[in-house]
């Protein structure tokens, strides 16, 4: 695939037609365990109609509406996608949820205020950002999110997995723990547990890690790593 058809020109076609996602409606269930975990340990704190939830990431809006179907909460979120923000937006305005969804990069400063947020997902979006842009986010993230505010962050991890490894040798990116996807022509980095908790510990405090099982080198098999954090 050329490197002209990357970014919001692929994930505008997968809204559309298809292809490389299993487009659901359905929340994540790495989310629902998350939000289960975070009421066992906060009842409703950070899950009530006066709190407010950013979603990097949204795609058609499906966690950050099954937030807000479910809890009561206000919402904004980001994704890259013009078909999946008018999707998104479309069910928000004709179900009168308190949500507002916004076609853009998650890369560069967020158009909200400090403190304003109770919660902030990550889920599968940040590695695709360069090191600098991660950096920048972390800082946002930490900067919207109210004291005692959680971060939902899930990615690829590369620890054990050899499949990841194979893709960073065969199709390297510019940056280390990089490779060029050879489906969508962007880069995608992989972190590994430690690097997670350097990036984000001087931010964040980190509650509870949960990993995929590991593949034994299996084709398109992707080991993942949920990390649930609290603003430090």
């Amino acid at each position: 695939m050329k490197r002209t058809r990357t970014g919001q020109a692929f994930w505008d076609q997968e809204y559309t037609k298809g292809g490389h996602l299993a487009l659901s409606l359905n929340p994540s269930e790495d989310l629902e365990k998350f939000v289960r975990w975070l009421v066992r340990e906060h009842g409703r704190e950070h899950l009530n109609v006066t709190t407010s939830i950013l979603d990097l990431g949204c795609g058609n809006g499906r966690n950050i509406e099954w937030l807000s179907r479910s809890y009561g909460v206000r919402g904004t979120g980001y994704d890259i996608s013009t078909e999946a923000i008018k999707d998104a937006s479309r069910r928000a305005t004709q179900d009168g949820l308190p949500l507002t969804y916004v076609s853009r990069s998650i890369a560069g400063p967020i158009d909200l205020p400090d403190e304003s947020q109770s919660l902030v997902l990550d889920m599968m979006s940040s590695h695709f950002l360069n090191k600098e842009e991660r950096s920048l986010l972390i800082t946002e993230t930490a900067r919207v999110l109210r004291p005692g505010g959680f971060l939902f962050y899930k990615t690829f991890l590369l620890d054990e997995d050899r499949h990841a490894a194979r893709m960073i040798a065969a199709n390297p990116g510019e940056e280390t723990q990089t490779y060029i996807h050879p489906k969508i022509g962007v880069a995608e980095y992989v972190p590994r547990e430690e690097d997670i908790e350097e990036a984000y510990s001087p931010h964040f405090i980190i509650h509870k890690v949960l990993k995929s099982h590991r593949h034994k080198g299996a084709q398109a098999k992707r080991r993942s790593i949920s990390v649930y954090m609290e603003k430090a």
